[in-house]
């Protein structure tokens, strides 16, 4: 089964540290990220590929302007990079089809090695529905990743055809969220009170108010568990990834949770839930990660080669379709519906239904 090569690395080791444990894992490979932000840990990721001279960074955000200053920052480092904004708002799906069709012309960039998926949003206070009828934190963290990473498929697939088999990869970051259940299959809109969900889909109570959320059965939407189903999607999609790519393709997915770090991600929280988890961290509940720490567990992911090992096979029962990571290591803690085979191709069929198209390679 899957492992890990450095099993001294853990929550404060740095993306840089990470990268460079595996050179030749980047040295002129050709990277996308989403999340082009320079407060955002697709930069703190961009930052340390960036380091370990690949030959191509594209870098992938909303804002037009932020990617340029991320690709500035990154140029006045590392120079020698060659390094391709694309414009993406991964909350429509016509803006991710024409993001997907522009990479799919490049004849420059014919093969792509790696895409590192970290955009997000989180806890948007109003129930918040896409052009396309989703919800908002599916839409964006789940939904556009996922139909951005198939579209443009087959210049992974033209990468992998050269790279050791588990090398071309599609990474999640995730979250923690995946510990607290899986998805709300019954109501994926937010459109019922908790309370008239079936059991195993309604959120949990104490979790909610731990938060600082209310009248959580009573309630539709809680901003909290939007972003928690969304983030159990991505882990879900990973293991989507490997079943359908890596057999015949050697594509391998992988989800990470990478701590809690200090970005731009909660600004939608209002003060009495920043207050909550400013306690939370007083008590020992979480840890603040440095912000380069932050991208570490994400490359290990992206980079290690032992991860690839046993994808495919079964040992005692559970089977291994690519790995959840916390802290740099292998991570145990999700809960049974967000690594099910069964819920992942669920999932998979769920995504092609929303986005009305089916993929097969």
């Amino acid at each position: 089964m899957a492992s890990v090569t450095h099993t001294e690395f853990g929550r404060d080791t740095t993306g840089s540290q990470v990268a460079a444990s595996f050179p030749d894992a980047v040295r002129g490979k050709t990277i996308l990220i989403t999340g082009g932000n320079r407060h955002g840990l697709g930069f703190s990721a961009a930052r340390a590929l960036a380091s370990q001279s690949p030959r191509r960074l594209i870098i992938a955000g909303r804002s037009s302007a932020k990617v340029q200053e991320c690709i500035d920052a990154l140029r006045r480092d590392f120079p020698a990079v060659d390094y391709r904004p694309l414009e993406l708002d991964l909350s429509e799906q016509k803006s991710v089809r024409a993001s997907a069709a522009a990479v799919l012309s490049w004849d420059d960039v014919p093969a792509i090695d790696l895409v590192i998926n970290s955009a997000a949003v989180m806890c948007v206070e109003e129930r918040t529905l896409t052009g396309d009828g989703v919800e908002l934190h599916l839409a964006t963290n789940h939904i556009g990743h996922w139909l951005l990473s198939c579209l443009i498929m087959p210049k992974l697939i033209k990468a992998a055809e050269t790279n050791a088999k588990g090398a071309t990869r599609v990474v999640n970051v995730s979250s923690g969220s995946s510990r607290w259940g899986g998805l709300r299959w019954s109501d994926m809109n937010f459109d019922k009170k908790n309370k008239d969900l079936p059991k195993e889909e309604q959120p949990i109570e104490g979790l909610m108010m731990g938060w600082g959320y209310s009248d959580v059965a009573d309630t539709a939407y809680i901003p909290l568990d939007g972003y928690n189903r969304s983030k159990s999607a991505n882990v879900l999609c990973g293991i989507g990834i490997s079943r359908h790519l890596f057999a015949k393709h050697g594509i391998l997915g992988v989800s990470v949770h990478p701590g809690v770090i200090n970005t731009e991600l909660s600004r939608h929280f209002p003060e009495v839930v920043l207050d909550k988890v400013d306690d939370m961290i007083e008590a020992g509940m979480f840890y603040r990660k440095s912000f380069e720490a932050g991208s570490s567990t994400t490359l290990v992911a992206a980079l290690d080669p032992e991860l690839s090992v046993g994808v495919g096979e079964s040992k005692n029962g559970a089977e291994n379709w690519g790995s959840y990571l916390e802290d740099c290591q292998i991570c145990d803690k999700a809960h049974a519906r967000c690594v099910s085979s069964q819920e992942a191709d669920r999932l998979w069929a769920y995504s092609e239904g929303v986005v009305g198209q089916e993929f097969a390679w």
